[in-house]
């Protein structure tokens, strides 16, 4: 089968063959792939700024929907011919934090073991999992819609986490990549409209105004002369999905009293921002970090039949697909941030020839 693989020793990316899995667990399942997206987490792991595999080369990609084609002998929930998404996280089950019902916090397993990170992911024809981190697609979803639900599944942990949002309260987005997207999506399917979202890059912003809400786009250049006018512009709800530390730094300043914070971007570890200490603790800001899905599938399932074509058109998210084959310009238009989110497709043909791409 085809694959992109990835060698941290080698800091290499490239398009090979590979063997097709094959079931060896009574409880596996073997999926073909019709779809898998580029993660900002993905492009950390191939600069060297996350950890992945590094015993031999990892398969990435941790956002898979695609048809079962084999099972183990246990497996009863599914069968061949099934559509089906990943849940690439899953904890032991037996410990204090699973059992509390945070399985994302896990020691013994959690992210240290995701699909796509620690184990061969989506970045292929074929991928083997776990039947429990198989979870069945509606009927009324396509397939093709189906590869948004791990990023849902995050949106609504995030949202989980910093509910209850009171209807006309001040929100700021800030990053529209395809998670700032979502949260607009959601926002706005949950009846809020007093909402702001926040952008550098005016291309991307573009597609916020395909969603046709209402919302008030603008830069952040802006953002910061409204403030210097009137000191009372001020949001109640900022949700960051961006990657920059100076953004969330003026997330802090752009605060009211009560306010809240969700760092839901992804920053490399090794960043750090300056804020006030002072400023926390006058005004009272929750900050909220939120990590990975928190094994909100089911409700990502659900949303995604909800949503629907309003919400969840690829042209108006800013989504374009790629072959295995043509992975080098699918990462690059990412870095250059020249599509709001680049996915493999497994249904389309390309002519393009098999390149390595080297870390930079």
């Amino acid at each position: 089968m085809e694959v992109v693989q990835f060698s941290l020793k080698e800091q290499r990316l490239e398009h090979v063959r590979r063997p097709k899995p094959k079931v060896s667990n009574a409880d596996d399942v073997v999926i073909k792939i019709f779809f898998c997206g580029i993660c900002r987490r993905d492009l950390y792991i191939i600069d060297g700024t996350l950890p992945c595999q590094s015993d031999q080369p990892i398969l990435l990609g941790h956002e898979i929907c695609g048809v079962v084609t084999e099972v183990g002998t246990d497996v009863r929930t599914f069968k061949k011919g099934d559509k089906v998404v990943v849940d690439p996280n899953s904890g032991c089950g037996v410990c204090d934090l699973c059992r509390s019902g945070t399985p994302q916090f896990c020691k013994a397993s959690g992210v240290t073991n995701a699909i796509g990170v620690y184990k061969n992911g989506g970045w292929a024809q074929y991928v083997l999992v776990p039947e429990h981190q198989v979870f069945k697609i509606p009927q009324s979803v396509s397939i093709e819609k189906a590869v948004l639900a791990e990023p849902l599944a995050c949106v609504s942990h995030g949202l989980d986490l910093v509910s209850p949002i009171k209807v006309g309260e001040r929100i700021l987005i800030v990053g529209t990549g395809l998670l700032g997207n979502l949260w607009a999506a959601m926002l706005h399917f949950q009846g809020h409209r007093r909402v702001t979202v926040s952008e550098p890059n005016l291309a991307r912003l573009e597609y916020i105004k395909k969603l046709e809400a209402g919302f008030d786009c603008t830069v952040p250049k802006i953002l910061k002369e409204r403030q210097m006018e009137n000191p009372t512009y001020l949001f109640d709800l900022v949700i960051d999905c961006s990657d920059s530390a100076e953004a969330l730094e003026l997330d802090f300043k752009l605060l009211d009293f009560g306010g809240k914070l969700v760092i839901f971007g992804m920053k490399p570890p090794k960043v750090k921002i300056s804020v006030s200490p002072f400023e926390i603790y006058q005004k009272e800001i929750t900050v909220i970090g939120a990590n990975v899905s928190g094994f909100n599938f089911p409700k990502a399932l659900t949303l995604l039949e909800y949503l629907g074509e309003k919400y969840l058109d690829f042209d108006s998210l800013g989504i374009k697909t790629y072959t295995l084959k043509d992975y080098e310009n699918a990462i690059n238009h990412v870095k250059k941030k020249s599509v709001v989110k680049a996915i493999f497709s497994n249904t389309i043909q390309c002519s393009c020839s098999s390149r390595k791409l080297n870390r930079h």
